[in-house]
């Protein structure tokens, strides 16, 4: 799907969620349909999603980590969707440099990171090493409660 300046205004005026199409619409001299459309278009080619997020810290209990992961080969595109079938994982990133592998987890009460290693990353093959930055404090994080 090509992007274009409207698609990207439209995702601009949307970044809290919560604007009607028909108020985009106005601010962009289109038609509410026209909007509409391409909304769904986006959402249908997996470009955009319209979502709840939530600030991990405003739950007591809740918290996120980002953990970097070293693979034993270099089947980066297999591994990183494997990853992001774990419980836990809001998102997995290929990355640069000494690591392969970027996740960002969330974590509560009931699924900690010792829970997070020993119930679902065991069971991933090529797994050189990990290291883990638990977040103590964020400003603008913002993630989907995926439980």
């Amino acid at each position: 799907m090509k992007i274009d300046d409207i698609h990207i205004e439209i995702m601009k005026q949307l970044k809290n969620g919560r604007k009607s199409y028909q108020k985009i619409a106005k601010s962009l001299d289109l038609t509410t349909n026209t909007v509409r459309s391409r909304v769904n278009k986006m959402m249908k080619e997996g470009v955009f999603d319209i979502v709840g997020l939530m600030d991990p810290e405003a739950i007591q209990g809740h918290r996120i980590a980002f953990v970097c992961v070293k693979l034993a080969n270099l089947n980066l595109i297999k591994k990183g969707e494997e990853f992001s079938k774990l419980k836990g994982v809001v998102s997995v990133s290929v990355v640069t440099g000494r690591f392969d592998l970027m996740l960002v987890i969330f974590l509560k009460k009931d699924f900690d990171l010792l829970e997070f290693f020993c119930k679902e990353v065991y069971r991933l093959k090529d797994v050189r090493s990990v290291e883990t930055f638990v977040v103590y404090k964020s400003y603008n994080l913002k993630v989907p409660y995926i439980y």
